[in-house]
């Protein structure tokens, strides 16, 4: 039992940061069996010496510990060690702490959940390589003049647009549950574009797919290739470029202002055209790429 027990309350909190608590855990036993053996070396018991097992017992605490959260350990120690004057007691207590502790160490991998902030981070990136895959399939159709929509690409299919509301949502959670260790720094925001922009361009390949399929007036004849559908290509790839910078967490400004003025051109290219609902899905793209370049800022 007084093994098990460091065992237990170093997993009790946050497994993921078990490694840190318990190195922590086994500072502060032997700050405080160093503490109690010195002082009760030199000290009778007495009320005099309990005090002072008390102050430098808070003292290390504070010293030993990160702010807002003192090692408690230390005087926690320093106070059962003194209560308990048996010979070999301080050994003992910090030769448990020692077997604990190689329980977490040896057993704990084997026990731990796999890490929601990694999950969420493999997810992103396995929706941002499948998402430039995908744009680039189209804009390669709509360069050659090929049929609008592209083939799908991918072996997940549509899961390719549940991808990143699910990882927001793991990660949420995981947010709000763990206190002890922080996500890695711009993974919320990534997270939080790469949830805009499934919904954006769902919309625009969606469209594409709506004219693909639309009746030819000769089913014999093949299509002339549209100037306008043709002329989008530079302006689709031009997003992919900075909805992947933006998403591996590099500067993508450049390419999105690249991007804006593809989108002018073509609306003054082609006035006539009505490709606002075509357009819809870039142009809110870069709307998502924009917010999430003013929250870096």
């Amino acid at each position: 039992m007084p093994a098990a027990l460091p065992a237990v309350l170093i997993l009790r909190e946050d497994v993921y940061a078990a490694p840190r608590l318990a190195w922590e855990r086994l500072l502060g036993v032997f700050a405080g069996v160093v503490l109690s053996t010195l002082l009760l070396g030199r000290l009778p018991a007495s009320s005099l010496s309990f005090l002072a097992v008390l102050v430098f017992g808070c003292a290390g605490m504070y010293l030993l510990g990160r702010p807002g959260s003192p090692n408690q350990q230390v005087l926690i120690t320093a106070l059962m060690i003194y209560a308990t004057a048996l010979p070999g007691y301080p050994w003992a207590r910090l030769a448990e702490t020692l077997v604990g502790i190689a329980v977490v160490v040896l057993l704990g991998p084997l026990l731990w959940p796999p890490d929601p902030y990694r999950s969420a981070a493999e997810g992103l990136d396995a929706y941002r390589a499948g998402i430039v895959r995908l744009l680039d399939a189209v804009a390669g159709r709509l360069a050659r003049g090929g049929p609008p929509a592209a083939p799908d690409p991918l072996p997940e299919g549509a899961r390719l647009w549940l991808r990143p509301p699910a990882c927001r949502a793991a990660f949420d959670r995981a947010a709000h549950r763990r206190r002890t260790r922080t996500p890695p720094q711009g993974l919320d925001g990534r997270l939080e574009l790469a949830a805009r922009s499934a919904v954006t361009l769902q919309c625009f390949t969606q469209e594409l797919q709506v004219r693909a399929r639309g009746p030819a007036p000769d089913r014999s004849a093949v299509p002339a290739p549209d100037p306008a559908l043709r002329d989008i290509a530079p302006l689709v790839r031009s997003t992919a470029l900075a909805l992947d910078a933006a998403l591996r967490g590099e500067e993508f400004a450049a390419e999105l202002d690249r991007a804006r003025g593809l989108d002018l051109a073509h609306r003054s290219a082609h006035p006539t055209r009505h490709d606002a609902v075509l357009r819809a899905g870039l142009h809110l793209t870069h709307e998502a790429l924009g917010d999430h370049l003013a929250a870096r800022r």
